[in-house]
């Protein structure tokens, strides 16, 4: 029988947790929360999936894990990268005014009261105006001190404070593979660098303009890239010294013609430039050394050589006891082949300079030393 409930007593109800029920307010906020997160999750990863496939970069991770740095990209003072940095604050470029408008070279600041040294050919034909273009973009206006034709060297001056002047070096302890830079302002590209070896020494140079001064010197052959504007720019071996004027291309073109690097380059050697150099400051005016014997025009001799077709009575050929019909075999070990070679590596030297001459006298093979001299003008 069911007991008697009092009124008033009713018992406390009771839920059944296993009963179905009306859902609560937690659970209709929770509901939402939890699908949100699901559909933040699946889209992400739906997305990734997409942008690797498809090519997307932003999330992309480039390159590998960062690794002690090479000792190339240190630049070490010794490296190419090194040496430019050293002798860029101390090459310019050479602006001239000449009646046909302005033309453009290279040079580099010899001392530092402001001489700098350029090519003759530069500053030829220009109105007397120049001016210079450092490596900072800054520029000045340049006085000519002097100018020689034959050698191809010419001396102007800046004034300005806390210049740079280069080192030089010794261009005979050059060799040929020696790595070399050349540096300048190539069809206008100032502060250029283009790097090389030593292609060959004493390379006998005949230069000049049609109706201009004939330029002879033994060149420094490099295959640096020297164009138009080189001119008169440094020649820098491996430890940042300058070992020559770059001056002279030779280039596969027609007459009248655009030429262009085609890795045959030459430079006046520094021991020369030099020697003029200081001539020019001290007197406005270069000497030049000479042997005092002309050898003939033609070419071919039987047996190499060069046969003397004229002798200067008390020069430095006749005190040595040279004679017209002589034929120069080689001078300081250098064979003798063309008329230019005796009047190119003669200049190389300073007068005063002694060399050792090889000559032949009808059948006879001789040696004999000349004493060089300076020409009378």
């Amino acid at each position: 029988m069911p007991g008697v409930v009092a009124p008033g007593t009713e018992p406390e109800p009771v839920t059944d947790p296993d009963a179905p029920g009306r859902p609560t307010l937690r659970h209709l906020l929770l509901i939402p929360v939890i699908t949100a997160l699901l559909a933040g999750t699946l889209g992400g990863a739906l997305g990734y999936a997409f942008a690797v496939r498809g090519g997307a970069g932003a999330a992309a991770v480039l390159g590998g894990a960062p690794a002690e740095v090479p000792a190339l990209a240190q630049r070490k003072p010794e490296s190419l990268a090194g040496v430019a940095e050293r002798i860029l604050p101390s090459v310019v470029t050479v602006r001239v005014s000449s009646l046909g408008g302005t033309s453009e070279g290279s040079g580099f600041i010899a001392t530092a009261d402001g001489h700098v040294i350029t090519n003759d050919h530069v500053m030829a034909g220009g109105t007397g105006k120049a001016s210079v273009v450092f490596n900072d973009g800054s520029t000045a206006p340049a006085t000519i001190v002097g100018q020689d034709a034959e050698s191809d060297i010419a001396v102007i001056k800046v004034s300005r404070p806390g210049l740079r002047p280069v080192e030089f070096g010794d261009s005979d302890a050059l060799a040929v593979g020696d790595p070399v830079l050349a540096v300048g302002s190539p069809l206008s590209l100032a502060n250029t660098v283009t790097a090389g070896i030593v292609s060959a020494l004493d390379r006998t140079m005949q230069a000049g303009e049609p109706g201009g001064p004939v330029r002879y010197y033994a060149a420094i052959q490099t295959d640096a890239a020297v164009n138009h504007g080189n001119s008169g720019g440094p020649l820098v071996d491996g430890a940042g010294r300058v070992v020559g004027v770059n001056s002279t291309i030779k280039s596969l073109v027609a007459e009248g013609q655009e030429a262009g690097n085609i890795g045959l380059a030459f430079a006046i050697p520094i021991n020369q430039a030099k020697r003029v150099t200081q001539d020019i400051i001290g007197t406005g005016k270069a000497r030049r050394t000479v042997i005092g014997a002309r050898p003939d025009d033609q070419t071919g001799v039987a047996g190499g050589g060069l046969r003397l077709a004229e002798v200067e009575p008390s020069g430095p050929a006749d005190g040595a006891g040279l004679k017209v019909g002589d034929v120069i075999l080689k001078i300081n070990g250098r064979p003798m082949t063309e008329p230019t070679d005796l009047t190119a590596l003669v200049r190389k030297y300073a007068p005063g300079s002694v060399v050792t001459v090889e000559y032949r006298r009808g059948s006879a093979r001789q040696n004999t030393s000349v004493t060089l001299a300076a020409d009378a003008k």
